[in-house]
């Protein structure tokens, strides 16, 4: 088993930024990818950053430039630096593991409320 727990979420204003970050714990696979997806009010949920154990990276278009993700597979945890924030940047935020162990294995965060507003 596999537990996700994210921290970080909160209150900020356009143009401000905000640190989520996220811990893996239990039974991990060496080789995994760790992301970052959001649903927003009344939206689906899409992928926000991931990034697999060798370092390969991946970001929405629309936080491209503005987001960063970084790792630390010693500790098993996964960070998403959020700068320049916009509104349309409120949602909540999840942490998800993807890994292998004769199927492809996910799990998932309870998630993490970030609101933008003024």
């Amino acid at each position: 088993q596999v537990q996700l727990m994210e921290s970080g979420g909160g209150l900020v204003q356009p143009g401000g930024s905000l640190t989520l970050s996220c811990r893996a714990s239990g039974n991990i696979r060496t080789k995994n990818a760790m992301s970052w997806h959001r649903q927003g009010p009344g939206k689906g949920r899409e992928l926000v950053a991931s990034m697999a154990t060798g370092g390969s990276t991946t970001y929405a278009d629309s936080v491209r430039g503005r987001f960063t993700i970084s790792r630390d597979n010693a500790e098993n945890t996964v960070s998403l630096q959020m700068h320049s924030l916009k509104e349309e940047d409120t949602a909540v935020y999840y942490c998800k593991l993807l890994t292998y162990d004769g199927g492809y294995l996910t799990y998932w965060g309870q998630g993490t409320q970030v609101t933008v507003s003024s």
